[in-house]
């Protein structure tokens, strides 16, 4: 029995649509790749060209249908911020800068958002 307490917690996603991350886990480790969508209720991501599915799709009036290639979600915990000024794969702190709350990579302490 799921204890109520921490049932409808939403987790504390520090990444964004746009970033590029390393993939921790799976099938696809070690693989950098841009993040298409961020789904933060369920704690999930979809990655760009990871953990990808084939799904036969039915022909509509604008699809010819066939089998296409879909990226599902994966867990956010499987994947890691890339810093775009060190490309390192790094942990992210929030800091605030200009009045606003910005990420910040822990490795080259340089800002991740544009500010």
């Amino acid at each position: 029995m799921r204890n109520s307490k921490f049932e409808n917690r939403n987790p504390k996603i520090k990444i964004k649509k746009g970033d590029t991350v390393l993939v921790l886990a799976g099938r696809n480790k070690g693989k950098r790749a841009k993040v298409i969508n961020v789904a933060a209720k369920s704690g999930r991501l979809t990655v760009e060209g990871v953990n990808v599915a084939k799904r036969h799709q039915r022909p509509t009036r604008t699809f010819q249908g066939g089998i296409i290639e879909k990226p599902l979600p994966m867990p956010v915990g499987k994947v890691m911020l890339v810093c775009p000024r060190c490309s390192e794969p790094t942990r992210v702190a929030l800091t605030e800068s200009e009045g606003r709350h910005v990420r910040r990579c822990k490795k080259c302490e340089e800002i991740v958002d544009k500010v």
